[in-house]
């Protein structure tokens, strides 16, 4: 075929454009993985915000969770009795409690009339006299309105404990001018008053331990017997403690130990051995050698048996 007879085809291809990388369905995807990474580092940061008293308190909820049982319970704030719930199951130590209650009452009206610290067994919480700001009437066992006020506080914050709660009633060194009662008695009725006050507010009288006065005989402020802090009322919350009977064996293990050492050391120049006790050396190889014949014997004890598993016969 001639040149002057060849046709000349011409192909015209239409480029669609939002064909390339398939089309724009990977921005959807890539907004969603955005929008999940954002969500996930925002829990991350709300979680390092919360107590680690509530953190296991949620994680306690959501191990037990159950679709049927918590249906319509949520942790909104008309449901917040789901973490005061948990939080009564929760290991909770005095330490936690203590900054918690600080934390809780630093805010509060009258703070520096109350005092937290850990002490053995629990956490005390001791609301003092002021200067011109008294607890009770002077040589009575009436509470004024701020002492009402202020243990009406405390109890909002140890309402959601379980433990058992002791009252102590102190005064200070000033003596009581009374012919039939003595700071004694004072303490003492101060301390019941405080009790009426917070089963007034909604304490269950089983979780009090017990309420005592002690006069003026274990002082806030030793060296001004007269200072008004040590007119105060001491409220104890008292934890379990789990952990006694493990110290207990541990403090029995190193006093043996110690002992045991202290029985092997040879004695001193010049210091005289005890009556009734042998020579250290001695007690040593004597136990070697019961140790060995002890070997001895398990291992011919396990020869034997297995003679007897390779020929089938049994005693």
């Amino acid at each position: 075929m001639s040149e002057a007879v060849r046709k000349v085809i011409i192909k015209k291809v239409k480029k669609r454009h939002g064909e390339g990388h398939h089309g724009g369905s990977w921005k959807v995807a890539y907004a969603d993985f955005v929008t999940a990474m954002m969500a996930f580092f925002l829990l991350l940061w709300l979680l390092s915000m919360v107590s680690d008293d509530k953190r296991i308190a949620m994680a306690e909820y959501f191990k037990n969770f159950s679709i049927f049982k918590e249906s319509g319970r949520t942790f909104q704030p008309g449901s917040a009795f789901v973490i005061t719930d948990q939080l009564k199951k929760a290991e909770i130590k005095p330490e936690n409690l203590a900054t918690a209650l600080k934390k809780a009452m630093k805010d509060k009206a009258h703070s520096d009339q109350i005092l937290i610290d850990v002490i053995e067994g629990g956490v005390r919480v001791q609301i003092v006299d002021k200067e011109g700001s008294p607890m009770f009437q002077l040589g009575s066992a009436e509470p004024t309105a701020k002492a009402k006020e202020i243990l009406s506080l405390v109890y909002e914050e140890i309402k959601a404990l379980d433990g058992k709660i002791a009252i102590e009633g102190h005064t200070d060194a000033a003596p009581f001018r009374g012919d039939q009662i003595t700071n004694w008695e004072l303490s003492t009725m101060r301390a019941s008053a405080a009790r009426r006050l917070l089963e007034s507010n909604g304490l269950d009288p089983t979780r009090v331990a017990r309420v005592v006065g002690y006069a003026d005989t274990d002082l806030l402020v030793k060296d001004q017997p007269k200072d008004p802090q040590n007119r105060r009322i001491s409220i104890i919350m008292m934890l379990p403690r789990e952990a006694a009977p493990v110290a207990e064996a541990l403090k029995k293990n190193v006093r043996t130990s110690f002992q045991e050492e202290k029985a092997l050391q040879p004695p001193q120049p010049g210091q005289q051995a005890q009556p009734g006790t042998s020579d250290p050396a001695v007690e040593s190889a004597a136990a070697k050698e019961k140790a060995a014949k002890q070997a001895l014997q398990q291992k011919k004890a396990e020869m034997k048996k297995k003679t007897r598993d390779v020929m089938g016969l049994w005693d």
